[in-house]
């Protein structure tokens, strides 16, 4: 029986480190097929968005997914199941009222663009692209359901068919022009939360079947920890997706183009942290809620001295190899992305190494420290990136987030060695936040 739950937990493991590997592959060949068909400026057009509609679903946007998996464990362990039943009930609701406001801020960006971006292309799939956030909304919400059934492969492969689908859109769309491409990803974004919503509706009614009831005493804490939450999400907006439009701003289309070409090599090493990011996502949540603290700990040092290993190989050969992956993948008409792209393979190597923060807050219940981490890191970035990227373009806005990264992961250092020391007794379903004096 042993062996049969081990080899289980191995498959779905392996299973969701396929289905999340082949979806980043997917979501490369996007850029990749994109560059090609594009010219740079174009593709400097496309880039910006795609950091728009990022930049303003993630902001707006409530963060309720980690608290749907963070009281969804506490309450499936209890066998809660008329306040899991309100959680979802909820969670949707405000997942489809942070889309509705996402996309009203895109319908009023639209008419600027042209003025802010230099290019009045922009207008017509800023306009389209309003539609994103409120079909994408709900994806999550299906996906956190599968989870809480352990089933994190499952998950992993709507992940890969939502990729699978955006890739198809953007192959047909480029045979067109930047509009069409963008009206074919909103097609393919519905495609794929339908899927998810469907797969997530299946797997929540297995369980018991009973009337909704109150959060109760709970509501002040879940609502305090889904705006921690929101709050750090909206913070890591403004660090991944406004750096591209201030860059758009400060500079030209195609010094974004370049930028967008450099986020490759971290896009890459996110997607090999993620597989490994949702397995300590769900294990390291049930075993905090279960009081098996050491257990929690000897996870992240797991990962972080695997990660440590790996990127020790592999970033001195793309430090080599950036000229030559800049022309196979994204043609000669890209190549000035090169020294951009060099100084992003040592940031996204860091974050790489660093990659359970972005789960060990949630699953110790304690989102508010992602803010402070986070806002340092963009009281870095956010100033450098117009400073840098007037100067040197893409280049300098690589700096930037160079930079704010060396930031981030050396105040992540202190927090968590604070945390390790803190005793036994910290170790609660409801521990208190970190005192820490404004920065």
């Amino acid at each position: 029986m042993v062996l049969l739950m081990r080899s289980r937990l191995f498959w779905r493991r392996s299973a969701a480190a396929a289905g999340i590997y082949a979806s980043v592959v997917l979501g490369f060949f996007g850029t990749v097929i994109a560059a090609h068909a594009f010219s740079t400026r174009v593709l400097g057009l496309y880039a910006i968005v795609i950091a728009g509609t990022g930049f303003f679903q993630t902001l707006l946007d409530l963060t309720i997914e980690e608290a749907l998996v963070k009281y969804g464990f506490r309450f499936q362990e209890r066998a809660d199941w008329g306040r899991l039943r309100r959680l979802f009930g909820r969670a949707l609701q405000v997942k489809f009222a942070g889309g509705i406001l996402a996309g009203l801020c895109l319908l009023a960006l639209a008419p600027a663009a042209g003025t802010l971006f230099g290019d009045d292309r922009l207008v017509t799939p800023l306009l389209i692209s309003a539609a994103l956030p409120l079909v994408q909304s709900p994806e999550n919400v299906g996906g956190v359901a599968l989870i809480l059934r352990g089933r994190y492969d499952i998950r992993a492969f709507f992940l890969f068919l939502s990729m699978g689908l955006r890739l198809m859109a953007i192959a047909i769309g480029t045979r067109y022009g930047l509009t069409e491409t963008i009206a074919a990803i909103v097609v393919a974004q519905v495609l794929a939360t339908v899927a998810v919503l469907a797969a997530g509706w299946v797997a929540f009614r297995r369980n018991p079947r009973v009337d909704a009831v109150s959060i109760g005493d709970e509501r002040p804490e879940l609502v305090r920890f889904v705006m921690q939450s929101s709050v750090a999400t909206g913070v890591v907006a403004l660090r991944s997706t406004l750096s591209p439009l201030l860059l758009g701003v400060v500079s030209s289309p195609p010094q974004v183009a370049y930028f967008r070409v450099a986020q490759a090599p971290a896009q890459g090493f996110a997607a090999l942290s993620a597989p490994a990011r949702l397995v300590l996502l769900t294990e390291q949540t049930r075993d905090w809620e279960r009081g098996t603290r050491s257990a929690v700990f000897a996870g992240v040092r797991r990962y972080s001295l695997g990660a440590a290993a790996a990127v020790l190989v592999a970033v001195p050969l793309l430090l080599w190899l950036a000229p030559d992956l800049v022309r196979l993948f994204f043609t000669s008409k890209n190549v000035g992305a090169t020294n951009a792209l060099r100084l992003i393979v040592i940031a996204g190597a860091l974050q790489f190494v660093f990659g359970w923060t972005k789960s060990f807050p949630v699953s110790i219940g304690r989102p508010n420290l992602r803010i402070w981490a986070h806002g340092v890191e963009t009281l870095v970035l956010v100033p450098l990136v117009v400073a840098f990227g007037a100067a040197w373009g893409a280049t300098g806005a690589a700096g930037a987030v160079l930079v704010a990264t060396v930031v981030f992961v050396a105040f992540w250092t202190v927090l968590f060695l604070r945390i390790r020391r803190e005793p036994e007794s910290a170790n609660t379903p409801t521990p208190q936040p970190i005192e820490m004096a404004t920065p």
